[in-house]
């Protein structure tokens, strides 16, 4: 069963007053050209299950705040994990020193959107632990059983709910509750002596319900199974030169980190990307198209809006071999003369957000 949630407000449950924060907020937004107040509260756990029985089960919980306030180039940026009224009055102190006399107007807050992506669940809740236990029992089992070559299995699952609150100096709040699980399986097969691996999973912003039903994970077991039989049988490949078809999935990582990283607006506005100055030329083969798109439906790397507030949009970065776009955050989109695209991310609320990727693909 599929638990729907709707919590508290962070800042009603931490007993702050949101007049309280909106006022400390506007004091330290004074002259800045942009800031805002981000909170977070994040809960997650894993189950790993590896050579017949449970090997590990972790469960984390963090919450904490942070408040940045922007002026030029500069960013002034303070967090904590206690959410206090005390405790932001300091932090927005700090962040303020960073507008060093600065006269700017604050940004407009970045647009509303009614759309969602995801439906606020948490996969904590549904199934039960004991359920989720059994459940990678059975997938060990299946997968033993399925070829006798099989001499070793591990499964797991991990769960996250992700809750996050955005304030801005113009008081609007932002909210929105992610939920992030995957299900993962790695078989090992052994024949004449000779080991090979390998693994398979899937998962994206749903509860457990819609990657656990036997279909999904059978398929998952059988994806590992077979990508392990094919390293049993492979061969070396030959040294030298020559034509590689890549197939999608995994090698996708290659053009994450080698076209991917090059097109985030940070790196093009520190003149540091081996892109820069190439908007309109061209950078790769004709037919060659790639998008970073935020706005896909349940997908892992899928926001309804950015850790800035920004909704989340298709960006198209190279079309048919043309430069023609750039991921940015607030920072680098006013810097740039631009509109920021919903790429804005925070690793959490200890950190500043900066344009990142969502779901990027060619």
């Amino acid at each position: 069963m599929t638990v729907l949630v709707s919590p508290p407000a962070i800042l009603d449950s931490a007993e702050v007053g949101a007049d309280e924060a909106l006022s400390i907020l506007q004091h330290a937004l004074t002259g800045a050209d942009d800031g805002e107040l981000f909170l977070e509260r994040s809960e997650s756990e894993s189950l790993v299950f590896d050579d017949g029985r449970l090997k590990s089960a972790a469960y984390d919980a963090t919450e904490g705040f942070g408040l940045r306030v922007v002026a030029g180039e500069t960013a002034g940026y303070a967090h904590a994990n206690e959410i206090s009224g005390p405790a932001i009055r300091r932090a927005a102190d700090s962040a303020a020193l960073a507008k060093s006399g600065h006269a700017g107007v604050t940004a407009d807050a970045p647009q509303a959107t009614n759309r969602k992506l995801y439906d606020e669940v948490d996969p904590l809740a549904s199934p039960a632990f004991s359920d989720k236990i059994a459940l990678l029992a059975e997938i060990d089992a299946w997968a033993r059983a399925r070829d006798p070559r099989v001499v070793q299995v591990s499964a797991s699952l991990v769960g996250e709910h992700r809750q996050i609150e955005i304030l801005r100096g113009d008081g609007r709040l932002m909210r929105d509750m992610r939920p992030l699980v995957r299900l993962n399986v790695s078989v090992t097969v052994e024949k004449d002596g000779k080991r090979e691996s390998a693994s398979s999973g899937a998962g994206g912003r749903a509860g457990f319900e819609e990657w656990i039903a036997p279909d999904r994970w059978q398929g998952q077991v059988d994806e590992a199974l077979r990508q392990a039989l094919v390293n049993l049988d492979a061969v070396d490949c030959p040294a030298g030169e020559m034509d590689v078809v890549l197939g999608a999935g995994w090698p996708g990582v290659l053009l994450h980190e080698a076209i991917g990283h090059g097109f985030e607006g940070d790196f093009h506005r520190k003149g540091s990307s081996v892109f820069t100055g190439m908007m309109g030329k061209r950078v790769a083969a004709p037919g060659v198209t790639v998008v970073d798109d935020g706005s896909i439906a349940g997908r892992r790397g899928s926001l309804t809006i950015d850790d800035e507030g920004t909704p989340t949009n298709r960006t198209v970065l190279i079309e048919d071999g043309i430069m023609v776009g750039l991921m940015h955050d607030r920072l680098s989109a006013r810097q740039l003369n631009t509109t920021a695209t919903g790429n804005g991310r925070r690793q959490s609320f200890a950190h500043m957000p900066m344009p990142r990727m969502t779901n990027t693909f060619m």
